[in-house]
């Protein structure tokens, strides 16, 4: 089954093109989720001395005003994100009064769903969508889950890759068309391999209960303030975590067999109207509770664990954007922050995924049905709820196979293209790491997500204390750091920038907020027919 990927790889090879490979651009979103010393969710707004969270480009919020987000810019170096990532942290513990960046994806929710301030973009008609979009999330969903924290791994191939498989196929196609469509490829395999990430990367085994907010559960407890799994890797990404709700009742999937389709089945969601919202109300009492009452408000409300990206211009619908000029990169999103690290994330999972990515590439990739997507959705659940279960079996095809032993596969296929890579370095990595990752497969108790737990039973801790003392010691380690004077500039200056831009903004001429929001939705495609892949039947 793994021909294709060998005769990709020794195309490559034999072309001379193996650099190609290697050539990558990566960046890092990091979620991070603003508490006071005791763990509580900060209820003061963000901190002006940061910047605007609707302009600064690298450092603004997501759902809520304490939950920041911090975003490397694109580089081909695969460590320059993590020495960007580590200053933009520095910077913000230098701007924090009596506040620490909480240490794991899963918040600790102690006073409830009203200490859960929604993100304020300020008075200008793109600001306050942003606001009346996250206030429908609430709505939707509720608040709590919506302060789940993560890391988004943004991956693009160089463009010469899409030159060479080009030439090499016979130029069947226009170059665009075969960039869409290998990195849907890309994508499809990512979710039928992404619960490699959980299992290896996964480090949210256990919730506090105060997440749940007294929900019935039938996670056992781990002790009087914390629910767990044994064998759990990331709750975080299973059906505790954030999900759309309302696909199985309205027929309404989102399909990855190309670019068109998956245009025209989020554009589907987005006009379809779901009657349970329209139950919400949109405008009420003077106030808007949701942009729309429709399946989704926007796109970024469909959950997903990857994404196809284009970067938008200004107040440009995201699935005009991909239309228009095709897919740039892909955005994983499934990683939990690493509480171990205080980046929240490690060198070796960048070149990890960097791997996967290639493996995913060079990996046949079939269109996915009805049946497939059912037995993906089946293998993340089972191993984020036991992925640590040396009995484990995942559905692979029409057969079952043990975790260990697809997983013990897939890294053999990988070990090829780790040596190519490595041949491009002064110096091994790939394979080294690779190794560290197999020896996870063969003693699971290697993994975050059993370090977690191993930690909290060795220190008799809740989830709550053992995320609250590594939050501490990572602040610690951030305000005895310094930040160089040219860093210390730069992010100052950044900040004040995007203070200038918002302020312009907002003082410029705008129209009504109901024109603006009918211009925004009036946006068309005038998009054919979309035609109906078997998932969705």
């Amino acid at each position: 089954m793994y021909a294709l990927l060998e005769n990709r790889l020794t195309a490559f090879h034999s072309h001379q093109q193996a650099q190609l490979l290697k050539q990558s651009t990566i960046g890092l979103e990091k979620e991070s989720l603003r508490v006071a010393f005791d763990g509580r969710i900060a209820q003061t707004p963000h901190p002006r001395v940061l910047g605007s969270a609707l302009t600064n480009p690298h450092i603004t919020t997501d759902y809520s005003e304490a939950l920041l987000e911090f975003i490397t810019p694109p580089s081909n170096d695969l460590q320059a994100p993590l020495k960007f990532l580590e200053s933009t942290q520095r910077f913000v513990y230098q701007q924090l009064q009596q506040e620490i960046l909480w240490a794991n994806s899963m918040p600790c929710v102690v006073a409830g769903e009203p200490s859960i301030p929604i993100a304020q973009y300020g008075n200008s008609n793109a600001g306050k969508m942003k606001t009346i979009y996250r206030n429908g999330l609430g709505y939707r969903y509720g608040r709590v889950m919506q302060v789940i924290a993560g890391i988004h791994f943004n991956y693009s191939f160089t463009p010469d890759i899409w030159t060479f498989l080009h030439e090499l196929e016979g130029k069947q196609h226009s170059l665009r068309t075969l960039q869409d469509d290998y990195y849907f490829a890309v994508i499809r395999n990512l979710q039928r391999y992404g619960w490699i990430i959980p299992f290896l990367f996964g480090a949210s085994p256990a919730v506090c209960k105060s997440f749940l907010s007294g929900r019935k559960t039938t996670l056992p407890e781990f002790d009087s303030c914390t629910y767990y799994k044994p064998y759990a890797t990331s709750l975080r990404m299973s059906d505790i975590g954030y999900q759309n709700r309302k696909e199985g009742k309205t027929g309404v999937k989102v399909s990855y067999d190309n670019l068109d389709n998956y245009i025209c089945s989020l554009t589907r969601a987005i006009e379809t109207p779901c009657p349970e919202y329209a139950n919400i109300g949109i405008f009420v009492d003077g106030e808007y509770r949701q942009l729309n009452s429709n399946i989704l408000q926007i796109e970024n409300e469909y959950y997903s664990t990857v994404r196809p990206k284009q970067p938008p211009a200004f107040l440009e619908k995201p699935t005009h954007a991909l239309k228009h000029r095709g897919v740039s990169y892909i955005e994983l999103r499934s990683i939990d922050i690493n509480p171990f690290e205080p980046l929240g994330i490690t060198q070796e999972q960048l070149y990890f995924s960097h791997l996967l990515m290639i493996y995913c590439l060079l990996q046949d990739s079939p269109k996915i049905d009805a049946c497939e997507k059912q037995t993906i959705d089946l293998n993340i659940m089972a191993v984020t709820h036991r992925g640590r279960d040396p009995q484990l079996q995942l559905r692979r095809g029409e057969e079952n196979i043990l975790l260990r032993d697809w997983m013990e596969e897939i890294l053999e296929q990988m070990q090829a293209i780790a040596e190519i890579l490595d041949r491009q370095e002064t110096q091994a990595i790939y394979s080294p790491i690779l190794a560290t990752y197999q020896e996870m497969v063969k003693d699971p108790e290697r993994t975050p997500s059993a370090r977690v737990l191993a930690e909290m039973r060795q220190y008799r801790e809740s989830f709550h204390e053992f995320a609250k003392r590594y939050s501490l010691q990572h602040a610690e380690y951030y305000k005895t750091t310094i930040l160089s004077t040219a860093q210390q500039q730069f992010f100052q200056t950044l900040a004040q920038q995007s203070l200038e831009e918002q302020s312009q903004l907002e003082n410029s001429p705008q129209a009504p907020f109901d024109t603006f929001l009918h211009d925004y939705f009036s946006q068309s495609l005038n998009l054919p027919e979309c035609k109906q892949s078997a998932c969705e039947v």
